[in-house]
């Protein structure tokens, strides 16, 4: 039996290198789709050697791209423009370029799309970047394009690690005190990207699933839960000074877009609906369910903390 080909859109950024990983590791092989200029090196010590020169923003790159032989079994989406990750990317990607990208994948008669969409988007109205989730997969199901989407809460390990360097100090760096919301370790979204494409059935197309932990959580019970894992205390406290979130940001963000996103997001976080509304279908499709310890567990051991 051929192994399956996953076509990896956003595969050189910090998740879709994950992705990519995870993908090999399941048995399937990896087309990373990236820009003529991308840097390949890390994909390449994974061992992908299937690139396609392609860019979310060139409707005709797509066709090409994902004219291909062997066609692909499966298009899996965590490109993020507006983190502007390299040259080129905006949050236009984040609109334009997706449509592009579903548009291609039902002109090509792609079996599944992946989308790594965000927990709550069809509610986040004032927080663009969530918000525009929400508009792809509303394209997907409006063209009929098969798809899955994957609603992950904040990342426990962001692209650039906020976390770490505070817990040597005893602190765990939180945005939002006090607010419990839904959470997920990157690895673990990794994984169920990986499944979505390769394993799962035709039956679980057609949905957005929220994926993370068991329960939500606040930057108090991860500092109670990292102090566990760790042995030693930690407390939770603002990553941010009050005047830097109160005065400074907001005053950036009138001249600054992604500022302005992060203000709104923030301030969203605080109503507290960034939690997940149905914890069973993640168990169902995944098996999966992973407690606030284990994940700081493994979070600790990836970095040789402990």
């Amino acid at each position: 039996m051929e192994r399956k080909t996953i076509a990896l859109f956003g595969a050189t950024g910090a998740l879709g290198l994950k992705i990519a990983k995870e993908v090999i590791e399941q048995g399937a092989q990896v087309r990373a789709m990236v820009r003529a200029t991308s840097n390949r090196t890390n994909l390449e010590k994974l061992g992908v050697t299937d690139f396609v020169a392609g860019d979310m923003m060139d409707p005709a790159s797509l066709k090409i791209a994902l004219a291909k032989t062997p066609k692909a079994d499966a298009v899996v989406a965590s490109a993020a423009g507006y983190t502007a990750h390299t040259k080129g990317d905006s949050p236009a990607t984040d609109t334009v370029g997706y449509r592009n990208l579903v548009d291609a994948a039902k002109e090509a008669a792609i079996p599944r799309f992946v989308l790594i969409s965000i927990l709550e988007c069809d509610k986040a109205v004032e927080v663009p970047h969530f918000y525009h989730k929400h508009l792809v997969e509303r394209r997907l199901k409006e063209i009929g394009q098969p798809f899955i989407a994957l609603r992950p809460g904040a990342f426990l390990d962001q692209t650039r690690d906020f976390v770490l360097p505070k817990l040597e100090k005893g602190i765990f760096a939180t945005f939002v005190p006090g607010v419990s919301m839904g959470m997920i370790y990157t690895p673990d979204l990794a994984r169920y990207a990986a499944m979505a494409a390769i394993s799962l059935p035709e039956s679980a197309l057609g949905e957005s699933v929220d994926v993370g932990w068991n329960q939500p959580v606040s930057g108090e019970d991860l500092a109670a839960a990292f102090s566990k894992v760790l042995g030693r205390k930690l407390v939770a406290k603002p990553a941010f000074p009050a005047f830097v979130t109160n005065v400074i940001l907001p005053t950036v963000g009138l001249f600054n877009a992604g500022v302005k996103d992060m203000i709104a997001m923030i301030r969203w976080m605080k109503t507290g609906i960034y939690t997940s509304k149905n914890t069973r279908r993640q168990k169902e499709l995944f098996s999966d369910l992973p407690t606030v310890e284990e994940a700081v567990r493994r979070y600790c051991k990836d970095r040789k903390l402990i």
